[in-house]
Order: structure tokens, then sequence, then C-alpha cells
């Protein structure tokens, strides 16, 4: 007989919040690990393929619906005793979101990956391989842009790849790299001093989806 093991679908959504990288979590307040934070997750339903389930879990359980998250299938995670009450496949998306408003669901929160150092089943392997995916794919992709609203600096673009690398940028050679990158910024013609000092230029997030030259994190 084919055994059934449930499968269900768990978040990495990753933000850049109040100069840090934050994950969208919620504490648990029931056993097994009561009191721990988790990613947000949900099984999947029979009627529901993967991404299908990825956006559900992300409107309903998240809190986030409609909100502009860049999700992508991370990996599966199947270990036999990640759950002490039985055997759960888990398949893992990763979301990369501009800084949001507080989740509409009072339980979630964002919280500062530096301080989930403890977290429910195998939710902190899973986040750490989501963040570093995310470290790659700004190396390659245009996804730094996920991070940022609708119009930013350049400035701004630095700071997200300076928190999610961990190390400081050189804001002159970083400016050439995203500007001469082909379809990655797209001016808007606008300007803000909301940084202060001289007027900065807007930028909008362009068609490419891979970037010519690519970023390197030790460029």
């Amino acid at each position: 007989m084919v055994p059934r093991i449930p499968v269900s679908v768990d978040l990495v959504v990753l933000t850049v919040r109040c100069q840090q990288l934050s994950a969208l979590v919620w504490r648990r307040d029931r056993p097994p690990y009561q009191g721990r934070w988790a990613l947000s997750g949900g099984f999947i339903q029979l009627e529901e393929d993967l991404p299908a389930a990825a956006a559900r879990v992300l409107a309903e359980r998240a809190g986030l619906p409609g909100a502009p998250v860049h999700l992508e299938q991370l990996r599966t995670y199947g270990y036999p005793d990640r759950d002490p009450r039985q055997r759960v496949l888990s398949v893992a998306y990763l979301g990369l979101a501009p800084d949001l408003p507080a989740p509409t669901e009072a339980h979630m929160s964002w919280q500062p990956v530096s301080a989930l150092s403890e977290m429910a089943f195998d939710h902190r392997r899973i986040m750490l391989d989501g963040i570093e995916r995310a470290g790659a794919k700004l190396e390659y992709t245009s996804l730094g842009a996920a991070f940022c609203p609708a119009e930013f600096t350049v400035a701004d673009l630095r700071r997200v790849y300076e928190i999610v690398w961990g190390r400081p940028l050189d804001p002159r050679n970083f400016h050439r790299k995203v500007t001469k990158a082909d379809g990655f910024l797209l001016p808007t013609g606008r300007t803000t001093t909301r940084d202060g000092g001289r007027p900065a230029m807007l930028y909008r997030r362009g068609p490419a989806e891979l970037l010519h030259p690519p970023m390197l994190r030790l460029g």
C-alpha cells in the first residue's frame, strides 16, 4: 500500500525593514514548539497546484493579500522526523518583498533574521536556505529591485545589496554597475531629496531578468 504523506507549503518571505533583513514569521501558541517563531505555511488542497497553494498561504495565512511579493520555489524538505507529530513533506517558497505595512493577520510579524536563532521544526534551516538563495539571485538577476518600492534611488538599491550580502559596497562602483547593466534600471525622469543632500534620480525596475554583466558578491 502506498503511504499517504501530507504535503505543506512554507513561505520564507524576506524584506529589508529598518535597515535589517527581516522575515515574516508567527509565534506558535500551541505544541509542538509552543512559543517559538515559525514560517507561515499550510497544507496543499486537493485541487491546487503548488504555485496556487503558495499564493493562498501568502494571502490567507501570512496576511499579505495582493502584496507585491516575488514568489519562487526554493526546495523540498522531507526529513522523516522534521515534524514530531507525523511525517510531512514541505515545499518551501522564497518570497522577496518591499518594506510592506504590518500584515493584516495579528499573529504575523516582521522579525530581523538575526533575532531568529531558534525556530519551530526545521524552519530556521529553511529560512537560511532562503537567505542564501536571495543573496545568490542578487548576483545575476534583477531581483534586488523586488526589495524596493516601485520607484527608488540607486542608494536605496545599494542598501538592499549591502544588507542581504552583509557587507558594504563602494557607492561609485555600485552606481556604475547597476546603471550600465542592460535593462536593469529605467530612469523615471524624477528626483527625490528624501535622504537629504543633492537630488537623487529615481528609477524603476526594467525589463531585464538576468543581469549582464552580473553583480558579483566578491567583485
